[in-house]
């Protein structure tokens, strides 16, 4: 028979050994929750969340939210700009659902990179860092969050729908990883293009363990249970630490709440149909039942799906929104294909207008802060105007972003660009601003240190902007 462990003689690899779970648990990234140590919030601070929409690729502000009317034809385009609930603010005429909301949003259109950051990878890594001129092994928001924020009611922290796949030139540096934080802080994946939720056979991720497995994992915490206890040394410290963990562990594996998160099919067939049965609205509805069961952060992939009139070259699930045109082989920018804003702003004004009045209704949307924007903006100048396949090249200098919920104040309008919307010219924001902005709604100190391998930095270089709130 073997002897019974001691507990001074408890090593980490016996305790994941004997638990089992914690290995599962703590080796899936963004499975943080697992964490006991670390997810304390301090007292009265808010409990919120966060479903970050990227629109990768780099949508045209020129042609969604800061409509230039009164320019020249090869600048203003040709969508017409449409009256929203807020006087004097206007959209573009593709958005009509978000145009009668535009009291529920806040609209940025001073965004804007410091530099010449003109290529997919390096302005992305600046966004999603919440920094300018971001060191190479920057973590990215959802990661810092993680780690002086993470869930203690779900599976994971931070958790990205549909990783950025396909053509590298797309893909941030440390999407897959936490930067210099390691793996531990990294997004749980969920999803591509063949297994996404708008397909009928949506598959949740491995990590989610199934059902028959519990009595086994019931008598591996009984084996846990029975480990000694003893005196209150460092050791011991360390040992009741990992023990928390494994308990931890336990509950999320048992839990049914991590694999009802992922069965959208519990939601009425109305509300799906409501969101847009393609992969960006049944995204953005799975972003919402994630952050209900607790998730922290969400990035949502804006890939909008191949759009129906087009059966090919239809692009990776990562740039729905680089509308270059014929210059790249990618059609009219201004048609209705996968690259066509004919298809890809109807698709994303029925699933955030959705999401925002889901949010409402379910009274989440004063604790859900919404950001919907891409990494950077599109030329003033419209290539080939005259051709058949017209479009607009990177632009870092001005673009528009769309913020709600998180106490953000509906119907404020902040910042403008110059009259091509070519550069910012009343109250630039900056990544790093931006950053300290979404800390704030979520009741984060930006001004905050996160310590690693003993150098102190804060959470953001940048200043809150104030005005966006109540």
């Amino acid at each position: 028979m073997t002897a019974p462990l001691s507990s001074q003689a408890l090593s980490r690899r016996q305790l994941l050994q004997a638990g089992g779970v914690t290995a599962l648990s703590m080796g899936v990234p963004g499975t943080v929750a697992a964490r006991m140590d670390a997810g304390k919030k301090p007292d009265g601070a808010p409990d919120r969340a966060c479903i970050f929409v990227l629109l990768c690729g780099g949508p045209s502000h020129l042609d969604m939210w800061d409509l230039k009317p009164d320019a020249p034809d090869e600048i203003r385009g040709p969508y017409k700009p449409a009256q929203t609930t807020v006087p004097g603010v206007r959209i573009c005429e593709l958005q009509p659902r978000l145009a009668k909301m535009a009291d529920k949003f806040a609209l940025v259109r001073s965004m804007t990179h410091p530099g010449n950051i003109s290529n997919h990878f390096d302005a992305m890594h600046n966004l999603l860092s919440g920094q300018h001129q971001a060191p190479q092994d920057s973590p990215y928001l959802g990661s810092i969050l993680s780690k002086v924020r993470p869930s203690q009611k779900s599976l994971a922290s931070y958790v990205w729908l549909i990783k950025c796949v396909g053509d590298p030139v797309f893909c941030a540096p440390n999407i897959g990883t936490g930067g210099n934080l390691g793996n531990f802080y990294a997004p749980l994946f969920v999803g591509d293009a063949i297994n996404n939720p708008s397909k009928p056979n949506f598959k949740a991720p491995d990590s989610l363990l199934p059902v028959d497995t519990v009595e086994r994992l019931n008598g591996r915490s009984d084996l846990l249970g029975s480990l000694g206890r003893g005196r209150t040394t460092d050791t011991e410290q360390a040992q009741q630490s990992w023990r928390d963990v494994q308990r931890r562990g336990f509950e999320i594996a048992t839990s049914s709440g991590p694999r009802e998160a992922f069965n959208l099919d519990r939601e009425p067939v109305r509300l799906r149909d409501r969101y847009g049965r393609n992969p960006l609205g049944q995204n953005l509805l799975l972003a919402r039942r994630l952050v209900e069961s607790g998730v922290g952060f969400v990035t949502v992939n804006g890939w909008t799906g191949p759009a129906p009139s087009q059966t090919q070259n239809n692009g990776p699930p990562s740039s729905s929104w680089d509308m270059h045109g014929g210059e790249m082989g990618m059609g009219n920018a201004f048609g209705t294909g996968s690259y066509g804003m004919g298809w890809c702003q109807p698709v994303l004004d029925a699933g955030v207008s959705a999401l925002l009045e889901d949010l409402h209704d379910r009274g989440l949307a004063e604790r859900t802060l919404v950001v919907v924007m891409g990494e950077f903006g599109r030329t003033p100048r419209i290539n080939q105007l005259t051709g058949a396949t017209p479009g607009r090249q990177h632009w870092p200098a001005a673009y528009s972003a769309i913020l709600a919920g998180g106490g953000i104040k509906g119907g404020a309008l902040y910042g403008a660009t110059d009259k091509i919307g070519a550069s910012v010219r009343d109250k630039p924001v900056r990544p790093q601003d931006l950053s300290a902005t979404i800390f704030h709604s979520l009741g984060v100190q930006w001004e905050s240190k996160v310590t690693k391998d003993g150098l102190s930095k804060p959470l953001s270089t940048g200043t809150p902007v104030m005005d966006l709130f109540e």
